[in-house]
């Protein structure tokens, strides 16, 4: 039996914020968007029909509580999400704040410009603000 690891570009790509009941909780590095990733803590799952249907209904509902604490903190008009997987194989939801007139609207986040790194104590204080509003 193999254990959980997250991958190696999430791990760099992000901050945690917080272990959920299925997934890792996790803050993109990229102050243009606030944007978070769900990764269900399950070793070599690829795809949402890997998972269990219990696993599956707990995703769902996890997506739907970090929606909502993301909606809360930003005041957002929109939150997308998605589950690509064409770069990290590893299974993982984005979801992402959206709107009218953020960089790239109304386009996807993915391959627009260049990436806006948060300061680590920013990023501290965004994750706190989301733990809270869950």
């Amino acid at each position: 039996m193999t254990t959980f690891q997250l991958d190696k570009k999430l791990a760099e790509d992000t901050f945690a914020i917080a272990r959920l009941g299925l997934c890792d909780l996790r803050l993109m590095n990229d102050r243009r968007w606030p944007w978070l990733i769900l990764v269900p803590q399950r070793p070599d799952m690829v795809e949402l029909t890997d998972l269990t249907p219990l696993d599956q209904t707990m995703l769902t509902f996890e997506m739907g509580i970090a929606a909502q604490a993301l909606k809360s903190v930003t005041g957002c008009e929109k939150i997308n999400t998605g589950a690509l997987g064409n770069i990290v194989r590893q299974l993982h939801v984005h979801v992402i704040a959206r709107n009218s007139g953020d960089a790239g609207w109304p386009g996807p986040v993915w391959g627009y410009g260049a990436r806006e790194g948060y300061s680590l104590a920013d990023a501290e204080a965004f994750a706190g603000a989301i733990r809270d509003a869950l």
